[in-house]
């Protein structure tokens, strides 16, 4: 291990931001470009020759026109390719894909726009001209000015605790730039963002002694970027503190390869056994596209499941209280993305107070027909699934999502932990009304399988694999009901 001093700090931010000035202007320019030449005399007559492309209604733009045209074209393209002005090593290969994504789904944008006949549209032929260019070439202007993998990984150390980092900090092997530390408690109340932690006694850490304070955790998103940091190792005391993800969180967001000590693996999603002590986290977020899809996609459905079922929570609410005269609703705390936790209601299946009651609910996923405490509602609920319906409004307001790992109530989390010790990579991802565990017939009561297919569903997590298993679900539910009638 070799500590190194942050000496190239600046030429490292200058560097990142040319880097994104760079980016953002040749996007820019190679857009506006490619409409300009789209509308050239000699690139409308050859399309006139090819057959179907010159079928297509040949309109032109000129003047006030094509500079609204090129400024709504480059707007897109801009929003589009945001990842890829993010400064980050990247092999060629890498890139060239990247970018013909991002292009496409900008192309797909742009067609759109056109669909809905906005005044000023590319026509057809004008962005099938404009994609072609846009395909060739800002894939090679990428690649071009991309940054090239290093030799060495600029690292730093993120964590909360002296000795686990200086521990940590051991196991690294290559050069460190600095720490990103929490202020240390045994300073005083003054907030002090550089300052060395200190072990319990009032020591320092001998090992951190010449490794700079490159800031506190408020400023992990500066400290990436400004130190233009390839890596960073996670050593936080604990790995289910608020700090230990949202730190994994900010490493995603800009890029950031980051390991963990293998003792903490089990807390996260890691990339098979890399050598040495420490092993690289695996997991890669959605890009803010298939964010927006998914969060899309959650609201619709939510959207339209409250709608059209409405008539029936009407029923359900009646019946619910016809037996009994107790609450309509049930509602119970449940474990969120990162180790949050949120309140999650459901139609009361239950006596109330059912809970109190000897034999107390395990899990949600009980089976209904051998509890003597679920009322003759709540079986028929239960058999049929409509004692979910309430947790649409919990997708509709993004504190679950339609797909996802079903959601435990903390204790229980514990509970599972004891027999899957890689529980807390469920973690990862917003919990869901449905998910692969559940199409699968997975439930609380066997913990190991349930894990494997939420682990499977992160990895391979996706628009179109949500929508394969949104389908499998609902045809089970109309299958249950179906027998149940």
């Amino acid at each position: 291990m070799d500590l190194i001093p942050a000496r190239d700090h600046d030429w490292a931010m200058k560097a990142g931001w040319r880097y994104r000035i760079a980016g953002v202007l040749g996007t820019l320019a190679i857009t506006v470009g490619a409409i300009v030449l789209a509308y050239e005399p000699g690139i409308r007559t050859l399309l006139d020759l090819i057959p179907v492309v010159g079928g297509l209604p040949d309109e032109s733009a000129v003047g006030m026109e094509l500079l609204i045209e090129a400024a709504v074209a480059g707007i897109v393209v801009l929003a589009t390719v945001v990842p890829l002005y993010k400064p980050r090593p990247r092999r060629i290969l890498d890139t060239w894909m990247l970018s013909v994504r991002r292009v496409s789904i900008a192309l797909l944008a742009l067609a759109t726009i056109g669909y809905f006949d906005y005044s000023y549209r590319l026509p057809r032929r004008t962005l099938l001209v404009v994609g072609v260019l846009l395909l060739v070439i800002l894939p090679l202007y990428f690649v071009a000015i991309r940054r090239r993998p290093s030799e060495g990984d600029r690292t730093i150390i993120i964590g909360d605790n002296p000795q686990t980092m200086a521990d940590i900090l051991a196991a690294v092997d290559g050069d460190v730039l600095g720490y990103v530390s929490p202020p240390s408690p045994f300073i005083g109340d003054e907030i002090v963002e550089e300052a060395t932690p200190q072990v319990a006694d009032g020591g320092v850490a001998t090992q951190l002694d010449e490794l700079p304070s490159l800031g506190g955790l408020s400023r992990l998103d500066e400290v990436l970027v400004d130190y233009d940091v390839d890596t960073a190792v996670l050593a936080f005391d604990q790995t289910d503190r608020a700090e230990f993800f949202g730190a994994l969180d900010t490493c995603y967001d800009h890029g950031v390869r980051a390991m963990v000590h293998r003792d903490h693996a089990d807390a996260v999603l890691t990339s098979g056994s890399a050598g040495g002590d420490l092993v690289q986290i695996d997991l890669e977020p959605w890009d803010w596209q298939d964010h927006v899809f998914k969060r899309v996609f959650d609201v619709v459905f939510a959207s339209v499941g409250l709608l059209v079922l409405s008539p029936m929570m009407l029923v359900i609410a009646i019946a619910i209280t016809a037996e009994d005269g107790g609450p309509i609703l049930y509602s119970q705390e449940r474990t969120a993305a990162f180790g949050d936790t949120f309140t999650i209601s459901k139609f009361r299946s239950m006596v109330p107070n059912a809970e109190d009651v000897s034999g107390a609910k395990l899990s949600d996923e009980d089976d209904g027909d051998v509890d003597p405490r679920v009322t003759r509602v709540g079986r028929v609920l239960r058999q049929t699934h409509l004692d979910e319906i309430p947790q649409l409004w919990a997708i509709l307001v993004g504190d679950m999502s339609v797909v996802g790992p079903r959601p435990e109530r903390p204790g229980l989390d514990e509970d599972m932990e004891m027999t899957a010790a890689e529980w807390r990579s469920r973690w990862f991802v917003k919990p869901g009304l449905t998910g692969l565990a559940q199409i699968r017939g997975a439930t609380g009561f066997h913990p190991e399988e349930k894990l494997r297919y939420d682990v499977e569903y992160i990895r391979k997590q996706g628009f179109w694999f949500d929508l394969k298993i949104v389908i499998r679900q609902v045809w089970m539910v109309l299958t249950d009901l179906g027998s149940a009638v």
